[in-house]
């Protein structure tokens, strides 16, 4: 599939990271499996993947913590 943002590259499988942030909660998440564009970097992760993603956010938010780094 080409990248839908540059439409110059076909997405390959690899990793990417994201970082949820808001007021003064920030966590990040490393060694995300997604389809990467080698052209523009742009990152597309499938519905299970950004399930577990938003879950994973609100577990960090539930212990109180404020800032973490973690690997999927």
């Amino acid at each position: 599939m080409n990248c839908l943002i540059c439409r110059q590259a076909e997405l390959t499988d690899s990793f990417t990271s994201i970082t949820f942030e808001r007021d003064e909660f920030r966590l990040a998440i490393n060694k995300i499996p997604a389809q990467v564009c080698s052209n523009c970097g742009e990152a597309i992760v499938d519905e299970n993947t950004a399930l577990r993603l938003l879950s994973m956010a609100e577990e960090v938010v539930a212990e109180g913590v404020f800032e973490d780094v973690r690997e999927y």
